[in-house]
C-alpha cells in the first residue's frame, strides 16, 4: 500500500488546532505552518518507505517541528508530531 499525505489528514488537522492554541511564537503563519507540515510529512514517508532493514521509523524535522511515522500491525504507520521547544532567550552554544 503506498501511503501519502493526504492518509494523515487528521494528524495535521490535529497539529495544525494545536498550534493555532498553544504555540505562541514561531517562524510561520497558520497557512504556512500547514505547508510545512505536509512538505515535512512527504519527507517521513519517504523515509519510512526507504528505511533500512530492521529499522522500525521513518523522521522528518525542521527547527520548530518533528514528524516520526513507526511501524503498527494495521496499514498505516503510527504518526507522532511533536512541536520542539524553542527560546529566544536560549544562550548560544559554541
Amino acid at each position: 500500500m503506498k501511503l501519502t499525505v493526504d492518509d494523515f489528514t487528521s494528524e495535521l488537522a490535529d497539529a495544525l488546532r494545536h498550534y493555532e492554541k498553544f504555540v505562541v511564537c514561531i517562524e510561520k503563519t497558520p497557512d504556512e505552518f500547514l505547508a510545512s507540515m505536509k512538505s515535512l510529512m512527504e519527507k517521513a514517508l519517504k523515509a519510512f518507505e526507504t528505511r533500512g532493514e530492521g529499522m522500525r521509523h521513518g523522521i522528518a524535522l525542521d527547527r520548530q517541528v518533528t514528524i516520526i511515522l513507526s511501524e503498527a500491525d494495521g496499514a498505516k504507520p503510527l504518526c507522532g508530531i511533536y512541536f520542539n521547544l524553542h527560546s529566544p532567550y536560549r544562550k548560544k552554544t559554541g
